[in-house]
């Protein structure tokens, strides 16, 4: 049940997060990045949204399936992936700085293997 609370718990407080750094792309950054990284932010924006829900349905699945390895695996596993691959888009974004989308494809990663991890731990229930 603890695991449960903890990823419903960041499944809510990052689907916040992707709406409040998806407004301030809109209204903060629109003036002030070009087309090409305000895309790349947004990228960010949206692949954070649906990894929060992830969250939130790894939350759900651990509340009513028996404890499993796999599925709390997975779940962070999506949170690094926001950190790593949602991050480094929103800090490339607005530093312009490319070298750090370089850290971009290991928060990619993270996100398939979460998938993977949460399909092997449902097969496995």
């Amino acid at each position: 049940m603890q695991s449960a609370k903890i990823f419903l718990l960041l499944g809510s407080i990052n689907a916040m997060l992707a709406v409040i750094f998806g407004a301030f792309g809109a209204h903060a950054l629109k003036a002030r990045l070009g087309a090409d990284l305000l895309a790349v932010y947004q990228t960010g924006v949206h692949y954070h949204f649906y990894h929060a829900l992830g969250l939130l349905v790894i939350g759900v699945i651990t509340y009513h399936f028996p404890p499993s390895a796999w599925i709390r695996t997975s779940g962070w596993l999506m949170f690094v992936g926001i950190i790593l691959f949602s991050g480094s888009l929103y800090i490339l974004s607005i530093t312009q700085i490319r070298g750090f989308g370089a850290i971009t494809p290991l928060g990619g990663l993270a996100f398939i293997l979460a998938w993977l991890a949460l399909v092997i731990g449902i097969i496995r229930q």
